[in-house]
């Protein structure tokens, strides 16, 4: 258990690697100026490459997280892995939305600007320490 444990905690931090960088490239691409198709370009190579080595890193630790708690009933019935859970959700549905800004951002439609992306850069922080504070401390 040990073994699976460490390994989930190594992709769950790598997983948020990923999820700190990819909007801060976001911050750039809203900064291209018009006409810099090169630039513009190179950040979305960059963006199509993290996003994919990212949902790489989010599978493997979601699904040891999984084997976590119901093959060793780590946290089973106890009110702090429910909210691990929803936050965990979230962090998902973080990850989808950063794909979807990703779209936009290959058609040419994303229209919010760099301090949006940075404030939105904010999240995954907010929520990795929620994460942690429910593993550790087990508030209720």
């Amino acid at each position: 258990m040990l073994w699976i444990k460490a390994l989930h905690i190594v992709f769950v931090a790598s997983w948020f690697a990923g999820l700190f960088y990819l909007p801060r490239i976001y911050v750039n691409l809203a900064m291209v100026e018009p006409g810099s198709l090169a630039e513009r370009d190179r950040l979305l190579l960059m963006s199509r490459k993290l996003l994919r080595f990212t949902t790489l890193l989010a599978v493997p630790a979601v699904a040891l997280g999984l084997v976590l708690w119901l093959t060793y009933g780590i946290g089973r019935g106890d009110g702090w892995m429910h909210a691990k859970l929803i936050v965990v959700l979230l962090v998902i549905a973080y990850h989808h939305a950063c794909a979807r800004m990703l779209r936009r951002f290959e058609a040419g439609g994303s229209t919010r600007s760099h301090r949006w992306y940075r404030w939105f850069n904010e999240i995954p922080v907010v929520l990795l320490l929620v994460a942690v504070l429910l593993v550790v401390i087990k508030p209720f």
